[in-house]
């Protein structure tokens, strides 16, 4: 018996070495989530070549010889999608100063830890939406696409758009303290300093720009309730994307901000803590995504309390989570498209499928859950393409997990297997 699993073991890991080179190598599955059409499929044959899915069909042996990985007794689903991480920042502790402790070279060393653990929790691609490091995320986001480092496809903001002393700032000094100057890239006053801060942002390499249109948590000096750029200021920054081939999202807890963004052209809303059904109807009638992190409160609450995070950004915190929560619930019952976004960085990166189970809790299935992080994930990035299905001509990212997340959608915070690009990184 013994030697038998030491057989097994060795079998697998010539396979999985043999499919890093091989052109083309096939997957069996048990049961596949088919993420497009919202059912599963029992044992599927996937055939992977030049690390794209070219063909998903009931199981038949493949060729004698072919590089087959076995799955049969797993359930596999498409690589799962956050829409909302920090991979390349320390992450939040007590210390409103934690930002200014790091050097860039720390950042960059911390936020290929922060890839790792993200890939293997799952996580085969991320909109990495902001770094106090200008642009520490578009290098980390080439790291991992030259193969010099192992993490998700990433698409990457460069920096927050913020008014001066508003949420996406580093605040809580001195009026004396001088901030590094890559730390304030993204500040701006004005619609016009906002399209030449864009235009610097793609011109560095942004996939997409990030705006923070309310006050924040976790932020001193800012409420989230109030707005903080205006809504000629948001237009601004969505027609400069526009014109340089990218999308705006926007943080905004408030409810006027929310309706702000929306009306001023933004794809998505992240947070849209305290959204009200004129906001809920608004982002429904136009199309826009919320991206909501409700499983952030609980983890700030017990955290933070513990950690003596500051009074303050407890406060906001508990203004604000049930709230969220509730909003949630009404955006799913309006049939909004909510995408799956966790805030990672507030919490350890890794953990991020610990929110499944509580957009489950607050309405939706597990199916649906799960599509928020694939297909509906890959629609709003723009790579519906390319992720979020285990479908032909999709990379072949895939998670494989012995428990049924159908039937309990807290199985995706164990994943056994991951696949990134037809390679088993895990």
């Amino acid at each position: 018996m013994a030697l038998r699993r030491l057989c097994s073991v060795i079998g697998l890991a010539l396979l999985v070495a043999g499919a890093a080179q091989a052109e083309t190598s096939y997957v069996r599955a048990g049961r596949l989530v088919d993420s497009e059409k919202g059912v599963v499929l029992t044992d599927r044959l996937i055939r992977i070549d030049d690390g794209r899915v070219t063909a998903v069909t009931p199981y038949a042996p493949p060729p004698a010889g072919a590089a087959l990985l076995d799955w049969s007794g797993y359930t596999v689903l498409p690589g799962l999608i956050d829409m909302h991480t920090h991979l390349a920042d320390w992450g939040q502790t007590s210390n409103v100063a934690e930002p200014l402790l790091h050097s860039q070279q720390e950042i960059a060393y911390v936020g290929a830890r922060h890839a790792r653990e993200t890939l293997r929790a799952g996580f085969t691609t991320v909109h990495d939406v902001g770094t106090f490091r200008a642009y520490s995320d578009v290098a980390l986001r080439d790291a991992i696409g030259r193969g010099d480092v192992e993490g998700p496809r990433m698409s990457v903001v460069g920096a927050y758009i913020t008014v001066p002393g508003g949420g996406g700032e580093v605040t809580g000094f001195a009026p004396d303290v001088q901030l590094p100057a890559d730390m304030r890239v993204g500040v701006v006053t004005g619609p016009e300093d906002v399209r030449l801060k864009v235009n610097q942002l793609f011109q560095r390499g942004v996939d997409s720009i990030k705006l923070i249109a309310t006050g924040a948590v976790l932020a001193e000096g800012t409420e989230p309730g109030v707005q903080e750029l205006s809504e000629e200021e948001m237009r601004a920054a969505v027609e400069t994307a526009k014109a340089n081939g990218g999308w705006v999202t926007a943080h905004a807890h408030g409810a006027a901000g929310i309706k702000a963004a929306i009306r001023a052209g933004v794809r998505a809303i992240e947070h849209a803590s305290l959204i009200d059904d004129e906001g809920i109807a608004l982002a429904k009638a136009r199309g826009v995504f919320l991206d909501m992190d409700i499983y952030n409160g609980d983890y700030i609450e017990e955290v933070g309390t513990r950690e003596g995070w500051p009074a303050d950004h407890l406060r906001k915190n508990r203004e604000t989570t049930d709230a969220q929560r509730e909003g949630f619930r009404k955006a799913v019952k309006a049939g909004v498209k909510i995408s799956f976004g966790t805030d990672a960085g507030v919490y350890p990166h890794g953990l991020n499928a610990r929110q499944f189970k509580y957009m489950v809790r607050y309405g939706m299935t597990p199916m649906q859950a799960i599509q928020a992080a694939t297909v509906t994930a890959a629609e709003l990035l723009g790579w519906s393409a390319d992720v979020g299905a285990v479908a032909p001509g999709h990379y072949a990212d895939m998670v494989a997990v012995k428990a049924d997340p159908i039937a309990d959608i807290a199985a995706l915070e164990s994943i056994d297997h991951v696949m990134k690009g037809g390679v088993l990184v895990r």
